[in-house]
């Protein structure tokens, strides 16, 4: 392991493939498309491959075919043994000085009181506006919901508003957000950040006050459906029940009995669930 740390780090000294590695770090457990990689970062197909060569080589990134897609992973088991051999070498093992003061959260610190949960997408018109009705009306009574766009409509999607109203839901708080409002002085402190689409994952973003627990919950981009207009409602009915069923698991998960490692899997596993069900 030793031996390998110094090719590893000289990787992760440039900055493209720093970047490349930190959106993937983003996406974890996710694998991400070649392509969407690119595109998430402005960078041709040639030189992303070059860059995705040389952090596989490092062992630091994992490559497998997904049809005709080839897909890239963080091999986390290499990059924990990276960061343990830091802490262990420079650090000399102790915790108290290099691990980040979010791990040493736990059950306690997320007992007994309200949580602040933040839903993102870039549009912010539809499908974090269902996440944050829903969890509002679902469990208002322990969660305080918002949903905030990177680069959010002048407007909020009028289908997804129909369908919201039209499953008794109160759409009159909605409005369309930045999500720069939540980092500005005065803004609540979050508990928890889900993104809902996968454009918005890929966004580089500064680290959020409080170190909350984040997860990536992908779902389809109703708005972007094609067709038939029933085929499009049904493509706005199956976001809605996703992450409808997605929230129940997470409103129901025991918080007070859970450390923020145990927190952070099981976020996890609910954005690999497929959120199929009735709506």
């Amino acid at each position: 392991m030793e031996s390998d740390i110094p090719s590893r780090l000289a990787t992760l000294g440039h900055p493209q493939r720093l970047a490349i590695f930190r959106l993937l770090m983003r996406r974890y457990p996710d694998a991400v498309a070649a392509g969407e990689v690119a595109q998430a970062l402005g960078l041709r197909p040639s030189t992303l491959s070059a860059y995705l060569a040389a952090l596989m080589r490092t062992g630091l990134v994992t490559q497998a075919r997904s049809g005709t897609s080839l897909r890239y992973a963080i091999d986390l088991e290499q990059v924990r043994g990276t960061f343990d051999y830091l802490l262990n070498d420079c650090c000399r093992g102790r915790p108290d000085i290099c691990a980040p003061a979010a791990m040493h959260k736990g059950g306690a610190d997320m007992a007994d009181r309200k949580y602040n949960v933040l839903f993102i997408c870039v549009g912010n018109s539809a499908r974090s506006i269902f996440a944050e009705t829903i969890l509002r009306d679902m469990a208002g009574d322990r969660f305080t919901a918002w949903s905030a766009g990177t680069r959010p409509f002048s407007t909020l999607n009028p289908a997804a508003l129909a369908l919201l109203a039209a499953k008794g839901h109160d759409i009159a708080p909605l409005r369309a957000k930045h999500v720069d409002e939540f980092r500005a002085e005065g803004a609540p402190v979050m508990d928890f950040v889900f993104t809902v689409c996968d454009r918005a994952a890929n966004e580089e973003c500064p680290p959020w006050q409080g170190q909350p627990v984040t997860a990536h919950w992908g779902t389809p981009d109703p708005v972007r459906a094609t067709g038939t207009e029933a085929q499009r409602a049904l493509a706005f009915q199956r976001a809605y029940g996703a992450l409808r069923n997605r929230i129940s698991i997470f409103a129901a998960l025991p918080f007070e009995s859970l450390d923020r490692l145990g927190l952070q899997a099981a976020v996890d596993d609910i954005g690999h669930q497929s959120g199929e069900g009735a709506a």
